[in-house]
């Protein structure tokens, strides 16, 4: 019988025997790897072989370099993995990993459906990052000035700051966050800071396979409800919901605007659907499109809308300057980009949302909410609690 840690020293394997998904989730170990695991297929990723690096240069080019350069170096089918910040001019971290392990994904594995292993409870301290008071009077701020005509919308986010007096388990977080959603897209990386970002998100931002192109913008959101009826209730408003079909809509309309070029063909349907996480109901749009050109990379078409409306607002540049004015702290990688590129151009390529960074210290979760016109500052910062949920329930702790 092969053991993970043997498949792992012969290089990238490609299996799909029961188990072998689960397999690279049990063999995660923060620092050592690098894992990814989305509705198609589970990476872990072992070591480096080459780093991106930052300078002045375009991302995709630099990427586009370092893939190269494995391959001239003996490197097969070299893949860039890893994560890039909500600021596009701060460093990246993405690599060309030594070895990388594939295996189907996590839904397709019988084994995920058995409960995390058990770890030892801790006790949290948690601290908000603003006070919410100071966090919904941020948002009345926002609301004011675009009642005012001087922008559209803008996605204001706060943190929280957990502690617990030793080092936050983390491959036990990546577990109960990947059987909790086995249907979305959850990660675990090095940061550049040494801290491992790690979460589960709902959100696709584009894929690339051949010429075919997939986006599902997420914008539009209300939690979830224990009771049945009130769920069912909860998600029915939210698909007649003014506010969030317009906040949906807007970030549906840049991303056309921003694909659009790049394509012979592409389908956005007329109305949103929905799509739920353990904690929250989304309003979703599927957009799906042929490349006019193959040479088109997955990274190329994610940086070419990253950040959209569903993470910064709209206008872009005028939005990120209001959250630079509006939030207490640099969001870093959170609302950034993470996941997986080829060297034939094909990648998976996720919001970098319902996410937290993991450091001996203890943890820092994000969570944030599109801000209209509209918007009403005790249902953002609702909202928000509601985000912050599937990460606290992932650590047992409260808010």
């Amino acid at each position: 019988m092969t053991t993970v840690h043997e498949t792992l020293t012969r290089g990238e394997t490609e299996v799909g025997a029961v188990g072998t998904a689960t397999a690279l989730l049990d063999a995660y170990r923060p620092g050592v790897h690098r894992f990814f695991a989305s509705p198609t297929r589970t990476l872990l990723a072992y070591g480096t072989h080459s780093q991106v690096p930052h300078d002045d240069r375009p991302l995709t080019d630099r990427v586009d370099e370092t893939l190269t350069a494995a391959r001239l170096a003996g490197e097969p089918a070299p893949v860039a993995i890893g994560a890039i910040p909500f600021d596009g001019s701060a460093p990246a971290a993405l690599v060309v990993p030594s070895v990388l392990h594939r295996a189907p994904a996590l839904a397709a594995d019988p084994l995920i459906a058995f409960p995390a292993p058990r770890s030892e409870p801790l006790t949290w301290t948690v601290a908000p990052v603003p006070a919410p008071e100071r966090y919904g009077a941020a948002v009345a701020a926002a609301v004011r000035r675009m009642r005012a005509g001087e922008f559209d919308k803008v996605v204001l986010a706060r943190a929280l700051d957990l502690t617990a007096g030793q080092a936050p388990d983390v491959p036990a977080m990546l577990q109960r966050l990947a059987r909790r959603d086995v249907g979305g897209y959850t990660f675990a990386v090095p940061t550049p800071t040494g801290s491992t970002l790690l979460g589960a998100s709902p959100e696709l931002l584009v894929s690339r396979r051949g010429t075919a192109l997939v986006a599902n913008p997420l914008a539009g959101s209300t939690p979830r409800s224990d009771d049945l009826a009130e769920d069912v209730r909860r998600a029915a408003a939210l698909l007649e919901s003014v506010k969030d079909l317009h906040e949906h809509a807007v970030v549906v309309n840049a991303m056309r605007a921003a694909l659009a070029p790049y394509c012979t063909a592409i389908h956005v349907p007329e109305r949103p659907s929905l799509v739920k996480t353990a904690t929250m109901w989304h309003l979703s749009t599927t957009i799906t499109g042929t490349l006019a050109d193959p040479s088109v990379s997955a990274l190329e078409l994610a940086c070419a809308v990253h950040p959209t409306p569903a993470v910064c607002g709209a206008p872009t540049a005028h939005a990120r300057r209001v959250i630079g004015e509006l939030e207490p702290f640099e969001r870093g990688l959170y609302t950034g980009i993470v996941g997986w590129g080829d060297a034939e151009g094909d990648g998976e390529w996720v919001v970098t949302i319902r996410c937290a960074e993991a450091s001996e210290q203890g943890l820092r979760l994000f969570a944030g909410a599109g801000v209209v016109a509209s918007s009403d500052p005790d249902a953002e910062t609702a909202e928000t609690g509601a985000k912050f949920r599937t990460f606290l329930d992932a650590v047992g702790a409260e808010l």
